[in-house]
């Protein structure tokens, strides 16, 4: 490396020493559940959705603490009041929070954690923190201390923190070998900068016209994908430039303009409710078909829900209902017509990109649901 490079990149490295501060050290798990008690550990409920250890693994985390197993770090964000929001650990933290019966989700609490037999601890089986009975068994007062008094490495990302590095953090951190879809994750990362906007964006994919209309299976809709597609619909319906180079990395496109409708949300939520609600009234009448595609032979809607459908169908819609032009409410024959172009075949997907079929797609669309 030239001497040149060399001091760039440390220009580099200071900066983003100076975007990010912060600082660290161990404090017992009776220390961290006393902080989550007043209310000085925060867990988001967003966050809190995505847990989804199953019992065998919060098992097998309690084995660890009992055997004097080190506990990997967690890393909390400290908030301009000085209290910590969770950023990584949710799984280790919830699991000791349950163990102890002190859980919350939106002012519900989770059932007390009921042990599994482990490979060093059979006798685990069926214990808990408490007992519940005369005959239940429970952890004895010794063993609760041995796990009050473990240690656990807090890793503090301090608030004089610039809020985008800390979204980076967050979604650096949640990506190693991470289980989480890149919308679990965005939605996560949206409440740390706007809790309202996330309510919103959760309200608009569980009404009835949009929940109806897109059909998706249960397993999608657990993993957020409905969520997705409204985002998908605010960010790209009225978008200018849909070349397939400006789309280029759908997944971080999503999350800055994701970041950048929460930050301005006061000035946008207005006309973004009003062009979703005269898009998805309009969808609506259609119902799922809208988003199946149309067999010509069998002349029926077949199959489930299908992204190019909604790529071209609402987003087209959408672009003339936010633009104030004439646009068509004949859904079901514009879909029709749409499956019956040549280009429409069987394979018309295989081996295409995200992007390239939204930068082929959505200009179709708009051409498509215009009335002029």
């Amino acid at each position: 490396m030239t001497s040149e490079a060399s001091n760039e990149l440390e220009k580099e490295i200071a900066l983003g020493r100076r975007e990010i501060s912060s600082d660290g050290y161990a404090i017992s798990l009776g220390e961290l559940t006393n902080l989550y008690r007043e209310g000085e550990l925060i867990i988001r409920p967003a966050f809190q959705r995505l847990f989804r250890w199953d019992d065998e693994q919060k098992s097998k985390l309690i084995e660890s603490i009992l055997l004097g197993i080190p506990l990997p770090s967690i890393f909390v964000a400290q908030d301009e009041s000085g209290k910590w929001e969770l950023v990584d650990g949710l799984q280790r933290v919830s699991t000791i929070l349950q163990l102890q019966g002190i859980l919350r989700l939106d002012n519900e609490e989770f059932p007390p954690l009921v042990l599994q037999a482990t490979k060093y601890l059979p006798s685990l089986d069926g214990v808990t923190w408490d007992s519940t009975g005369e005959t239940a068994p429970a952890l004895s007062s010794a063993q609760q201390l041995d796990v009050k008094r473990s240690k656990i490495d807090v890793k503090i990302i301090k608030r004089e923190s610039s809020r985008q590095a800390r979204y980076d953090l967050f979604q650096r951190l949640n990506s190693y070998g991470s289980t989480l879809t890149a919308q679990e994750i965005r939605s996560a990362l949206l409440v740390s900068v706007n809790p309202e906007f996330q309510t919103w964006l959760e309200g608009l994919a569980r009404s009835s016209k949009f929940a109806e209309t897109i059909g998706l299976p249960e397993k999608d809709i657990e993993e957020q994908y409905d969520l997705e597609l409204v985002l998908r619909f605010l960010i790209l319906h009225a978008r200018e430039d849909i070349s397939q180079s400006s789309l280029r990395g759908l997944g971080a496109l999503l999350d800055d303009s994701a970041v950048s409708l929460a930050e301005d949300f006061d000035q946008q939520r207005d006309k973004l409710q009003w062009v979703f609600d005269e898009t998805f009234d309009v969808l609506q009448v259609a119902g799922r078909d809208a988003f199946r595609k149309w067999d010509s032979e069998r002349e029926s809607f077949v199959r489930g829900f299908l992204n190019t459908a909604f790529e071209v169908i609402a987003m087209g819609l959408g672009y003339h209902v936010s633009g104030g032009t004439p646009y068509r409410a004949d859904v079901l024959d514009a879909s029709r017509e749409l499956w019956n172009r040549p280009e429409m075949t069987t394979r018309f997907a295989t081996g295409v990109s995200t992007e390239a079929r939204l930068a082929r797609m959505l200009p179709v669309g708009r051409e498509l649901m215009s009335a002029s």
